[in-house]
């Protein structure tokens, strides 16, 4: 059966052999350099590195096609909305004015704006790889107990593990939905309009509900028949101790984030890379 986007498969990759917790403090420590830093070369740098990490950890493009398609266009639409409604904003960032090309009242295309609609669409772009890595590579169940071993309460870190296990779910619900409609005549292919395509993509909404509240019945049934939240403990199956490798992943996304504030405090003063001034 084809790997849905949300599903973490099993490989023999040094990514995948890291622990769960590893790959979400990894996950949260370079998301939040990349967050705080408007450089761009630091942004670049990092977006080059998340994408060695994609590769080494043997994901395919065909699972993750969907969200980049998702991602560019969300992006695009964001890059014109910022131009839309603050065409000076990089003015106002940059502290200078360079006219590329005039257009009409305040909607002027400069070089400060671009430069800055440029970065923060690299910003969004670096972060992705990272989310797709951490995905599609950690178990759930055994991130959930990674997270119970430094101290998350155990019905936290499963609530966590079951919202992950939840996506390919409702994935694979929506596909059956879509087969049993197209079984039933409904064009949802290619072939058929965008427009129409569309509508029918929405009246399949009622029925994922319906079938996601009665599996949310079905689990919180047996977990209550199983006495989930009884003790105070419990113990994990899929339970991964810390190995050589996950130490030298949390210190390179270490060096990575001290490298990205030394850059932010005592190079450019700032958040800001200006290279106008």
């Amino acid at each position: 059966m084809r790997a849905g986007f949300f599903t973490a498969q099993k490989l023999d990759s040094p990514i995948h052999n890291l622990s769960g917790f590893t790959k979400l403090i990894c996950f949260l420590i370079l998301t939040g350099a990349v967050m705080y830093s408007y450089d761009l070369r630091v942004i670049l740098c990092v977006m080059v590195f998340s994408f060695i990490i994609l590769k080494i950890s043997k994901i395919k493009f065909s699972q993750i096609k969907l969200m980049v398609i998702y991602v560019v266009v969300f992006l695009a639409v964001n890059a014109i909305l910022t131009f839309l409604f603050s065409p000076g904003y990089g003015t106002e960032v940059y502290g200078t004015r360079h006219i590329w090309l005039k257009l009409f009242g305040r909607y002027d295309i400069t070089a400060e704006t671009v430069f800055f609609i440029v970065t923060k669409f690299m910003k969004y772009s670096s972060v992705i790889p990272l989310g797709m890595i951490f995905l599609l590579t950690t178990d759930p169940s055994e991130l959930a107990s990674s997270l119970n071993a430094v101290g998350v309460h155990y019905k936290i870190a499963f609530s966590f593990s079951l919202t992950l296990r939840y996506f390919p779910d409702i994935q694979r619900d929506y596909r059956d939905i879509s087969q049993a409609q197209q079984a039933r005549g409904l064009e949802m292919s290619r072939k058929a309009k965008m427009w129409d395509r569309f509508k029918r993509a929405l009246a399949i909404l009622l029925p994922l509900i319906l079938s996601t509240l009665d599996r949310i019945e079905t689990i919180t049934n047996a977990m209550d028949l199983r006495g989930f939240g009884k003790h105070k403990k419990r113990t994990w199956y899929s339970r991964k101790k810390m190995t050589k490798g996950d130490y030298i992943a949390l210190a390179v996304s270490i060096v990575i984030l001290a490298a990205t504030l030394s850059v932010a405090f005592f190079i450019n003063r700032g958040r800001f890379y200006n290279p106008f001034i």
